[in-house]
């Protein structure tokens, strides 16, 4: 592995690994004819991305790009977001990723809240660009890549002088935009030494999730404008001569054979692709793969070992967020399959459950989890701000840890389980109900494809659980179904769990990473008993 210390800059660590591991594959894509790009597959080198990156830097800086500066990049999951995001950094200019599957509105936030200085993008995606930039207040200047030819870039000149000085670890790498769940989404600003830190860290597991140096394929499906694929992943590739194999999305029907052709000896995932993957026929290519362990977080606990018996490797269970992706995992060999445990705090990542007051919480009661690295540098390789917001920085941060929001529970040997974000929890007549918990009882009803559990108004009982259903293709909502799925909900959880509010849809909208968007399931205000076709079951719960 490079060495990488607090001081050293991600040029500094590419220059390092291109030396080191020169002739191995640092970025791959599987083939797929189905894509409106390499088809065939692409394998770049050390050496090879070492030159084109260097080609690019030297594009942007006699553009008079630099120190300073902030990029937007609209790449998709190309491996051509990487080569620029390096370019970037090496020159100490931060990369704003942009989620592809942004619509006007939210591309408007975007530019107006970085105040990027020039957005790269592809062909495909100029018209949304220029649509949007009608409506800002800031108007950066856009240019395309060449699909065929990254290097062959055309660049307008920098509007503004780039800042004198030099990059440092502390330098501003990436702006990662949240997914905005309670109001306008936050910028985190990621140092260089928080994402080679993140590499250096996962490189440095033991367990079932060491990395071997110079021989693993890590395939990530999640896309790049993510903290798990641009930089947990990368970086980890990256630092220790790894290669990372970047598929353009996530597809059920080509994932094993996309695995098993790439020679992915890594894969993650989230906790959604698990029951997509265990619902697929049985394939040839599933049983061609040569990997040694997935690493990912949210897969349910009925699934878990079913998961791992079929398709023959361990499923490590992961605890990270933008703030942090430092990650805690319980990859020790007496692992806890199928209870939502993710490990222990350690050094350089301390854990502490506590009540709303900040006050710690007895073992075996839910808290919410609080992180730090230390009592002495709190804050250290954790993200650097919220960008322009320091009233939530500082908020985030009352008494010296990071408030993650994540509701956990802790075993007297420290081993930590997770029940749901905080936001997640439903109060009913004084019991705590982690929506999690309901959402995975229902999906492992056959009939059921997606499920999103979230509180409604009850005026006896503060709150009621409601179910927002999609059932699998050929099914039909029905009153005789949903009391079907009522009861399959008895027999397996306590009454107060069991959703009183049923609501069947066709799609429960999601961000780019699959993640759950509940907040778009209703209308701002809506009361959610209101929606069409909505069924109230409340009088069949009672206790047994």
């Amino acid at each position: 592995m490079i060495t990488v210390t607090d001081e050293t800059t991600i040029g500094q660590a590419l220059q390092a690994a291109v030396q080191r591991y020169a002739d191995n594959s640092l970025l791959a894509v599987p083939s797929n004819p189905r894509r409106d790009y390499a088809q065939d597959g692409v394998e770049i080198s050390y050496r090879e991305a070492g030159t084109q990156i260097a080609a690019l830097a030297r594009l942007y800086s006699e553009a008079g790009y630099g120190l300073g500066h902030r990029v937007a990049l609209l790449l998709e999951s190309r491996p051509e977001h990487m080569l620029h995001k390096l370019a970037l950094n090496t020159l100490g200019i931060c990369c704003v990723p942009v989620n592809p599957d942004y619509r006007r509105r939210e591309l408007n936030y975007l530019i107006d809240h970085s105040k990027v200085d020039l957005i790269v993008c592809l062909p495909s995606r100029l018209a949304s660009i220029q649509e949007s930039l009608e409506d800002t207040r800031h108007k950066p200047a856009v240019t395309t890549v060449d699909p065929l030819n990254s290097t062959a870039l055309q660049l307008p000149k920098a509007s503004r002088a780039a800042q004198a000085g030099q990059v440092t670890a502390d330098t501003p790498a990436s702006i990662l935009y949240t997914s905005g769940t309670t109001g306008q989404p936050k910028g985190c600003v990621l140092s260089h030494a928080y994402e080679l830190a993140a590499g250096k860290w996962y490189a440095s597991q033991t367990g079932f999730v060491s990395i071997q140096e110079g021989k693993e394929r890590l395939f990530n499906p999640l896309p790049l404008f993510h903290v798990n694929a641009s930089i947990l992943s990368f970086y980890c590739m990256l630092v220790s001569g790894g290669c990372q194999v970047q598929t353009d999305r996530f597809q059920p029907s080509r994932w094993w054979e996309e695995v098993a052709t790439s020679r992915a000896t890594i894969v993650h995932y989230l906790g959604v692709i698990i029951p997509l993957l265990l619902k697929q026929p049985e394939s040839e290519w599933e049983k061609k793969h040569v990997i040694r362990f997935g690493y990912g977080a949210g897969v349910e606990p009925q699934l878990h070992a079913v998961f791992e018996q079929r398709f023959g490797f361990p499923l490590i269970e992961l605890w990270g967020m933008t703030e942090v992706v430092r990650t805690l995992s319980d990859y020790t060999a007496d692992r806890q399959v199928g209870t939502r445990s993710f490990g222990r705090g350690v050094p350089g990542l301390e854990v502490l459950v506590a009540d709303e007051t900040g006050a710690p919480v007895p073992f075996g009661t839910p808290g919410e989890m609080l992180v730090r690295y230390s009592a002495e540098t709190p804050r250290k390789h954790f993200f650097s701000e919220y960008l322009d917001d320091p009233a939530a920085t500082e908020k985030a941060w009352i008494g010296g840890w990071f408030h993650t929001g994540d509701v956990v529970v802790q075993d007297p040997d420290g081993l930590l389980h997770f029940m749901d974000r905080r936001k997640n929890i439903i109060r009913r007549s004084g019991e705590n109900i982690a929506a999690a918990e309901v959402e995975a009882i229902l999906l492992t009803h056959p009939k059921v494809q997606g499920v999103a559990v979230m509180a409604a108004p009850d005026a006896i009982r503060e709150e009621e659980v409601l179910a927002s259903i999609v059932l699998v293709p050929g099914e039909t909502a029905s009153d005789e179904l949903c009391s079907e799925l009522f009861d399959f909900c008895q027999k397996e959880m306590a009454y107060y769990k069991v959703p009183g509010w049923w609501w069947f849809t066709d799609e429960i909208p999601t961000t780019g990473t699959q993640k759950i968007q509940k907040h778009r399931i209703l209308q701002a205000g809506q009361d959610p008993t209101t929606l069409p076709g909505i069924r109230d079951l409340r009088t069949r719960k009672k206790r047994g």
